[in-house]
């Protein structure tokens, strides 16, 4: 009898970055050291009252399934909400999704058949990769770098790149994981190549709030594409609503939408409390963003003041989202991140990174990076840069 097998997809999924060394740090609080969790995007912003009280105040005798676009009502809303960012839509260019992951996958796989490629400038947010081979897809990554604060590449190494099998671009604006946030002739740029070669653009703008010293500007914005563009969007990061899973698909292109609508259908419906939560985030002040943003942005002058001051460290000013790319003097950035849970701790505390390896597409690239999330309070991004600070005197691979 033959034995039971897993499929090549399976032993092709990678795994997060973000949460492999979770044991670790479980380890680690077992023995009674506080690790301090900068390696994950989950905001310590309260989520706001009015849209948990949505949610608890609900009243309804059954719990239907939605259209499977989405609540008409709360798709309505979202049309205003956009109008607010300077984007021009209706509500039948909106497909509500379980998160912004399921945007982007079906994005993926209404776009791109088996083998096709998508361009995407690395470092990229790591679930990219997931997406991709779950739609069969091949990432080929553009590579940007932290001497320019990962600036956009210039539009040569993507033409180089092109095949007659890329299919699309994907761009995250403000970026996760570096934070740089890409300016409107930068994404002039990425339309030319759009257009040049009959290329989807995807735009990932998760952060779209989070922009401290310049505006953010939309893809949806672009003049002369609308067929060509898709934005994928999420409430998670936005509202500090991670767990609601609501995320959005939205195009001006009728074929790309009806298609999409067909996996949104097979899926059924997305999250009914999620919508809720959505909906009622929409009516939050105009001025709610203010407070939060001016919070984040203390956030990252501190983390990124305590980096740049370690011997041998370099961090970049980020522009947006909240994280932080920073180059460390270290051997391999996956054995420095277990190392400070497994073997490191500073008065019973330590930090948790990310790896940047995880986050680029080429093979090597990342062994001296690492990922900082500024989602914790300013005294805890204090104590963390303590631990960091010690930990890179004591680490035995110094490079």
């Amino acid at each position: 009898m033959s034995q039971l097998t897993i499929s090549k997809r399976g032993h092709h999924m990678p795994p997060s970055p973000i949460r492999k060394l979770v044991p670790y740090a479980e380890a680690a609080k077992h023995k009674g050291i506080k690790v301090y969790h900068l390696n994950i995007g989950q905001p310590d912003i309260e989520t706001p009252k009015r849209v948990l009280d949505a949610v608890r105040h609900s009243d309804f005798k059954i719990l239907e399934y939605s259209h499977s676009a989405g609540n008409e009502s709360y798709r309505r809303k979202l049309v205003h909400y956009y109008e607010k960012n300077n984007i021009s839509i209706n509500y039948n260019q909106i497909i509500i999704t379980t998160g912004g992951s399921e945007a982007i996958l079906f994005g993926f796989m209404a776009c791109m058949d088996d083998g096709d490629e998508v361009i995407i400038p690395e470092p990229y947010y790591a679930n990219y990769n997931g997406f991709a081979v779950s739609a069969g897809v091949n990432v080929v990554p553009i590579t940007s770098h932290i001497e320019n604060g990962f600036a956009l590449p210039p539009i040569e190494d993507f033409e180089k790149s092109i095949t007659d099998r890329t299919k699309a671009i994907v761009v995250c604006n403000p970026n996760n994981p570096t934070g740089y946030l890409y300016s409107k002739e930068e994404m002039e740029v990425l339309k030319e190549l759009a257009l040049k070669y009959n290329l989807y653009l995807f735009a990932d703008e998760a952060y779209r709030e989070f922009c401290y010293e310049e505006k953010h500007f939309s893809a949806m914005q672009l003049q002369g594409c609308d067929d060509n563009v898709v934005l994928m969007d999420t409430i998670s990061k936005r509202y500090s609503c991670c767990g609601a899973r609501i995320g959005a698909f939205i195009t001006r292109n009728k074929e790309l939408y009806n298609t999409v609508i067909k996996f949104a259908q097979a899926r059924l419906s997305p999250p009914g409390f999620g919508q809720i939560a959505g909906e009622a985030a929409i009516d939050l002040p105009d001025n709610y963003f203010d407070v939060t943003k001016a919070e984040y942005k203390a956030r990252r002058d501190l983390i990124v003041k305590r980096l740049n001051a370690m011997k041998g460290v370099y961090c970049p000013k980020p522009g947006g989202a909240f994280y932080a790319m920073a180059k460390l003097p270290i051997d391999d950035s996956d054995k420095f991140c277990q190392w400070l849970l497994e073997e490191f701790s500073y008065n019973k505390q330590t930090v948790m990174l990310a790896p940047a390896t995880g986050f680029y597409g080429s093979k090597d690239f990342g062994k001296n990076e690492v990922r900082l999330a500024y989602v914790l309070n300013l005294d805890s991004i204090n104590a963390a840069m303590d631990c960091l600070e010690k930990a890179l005197e004591q680490y035995p691979g110094k490079a």
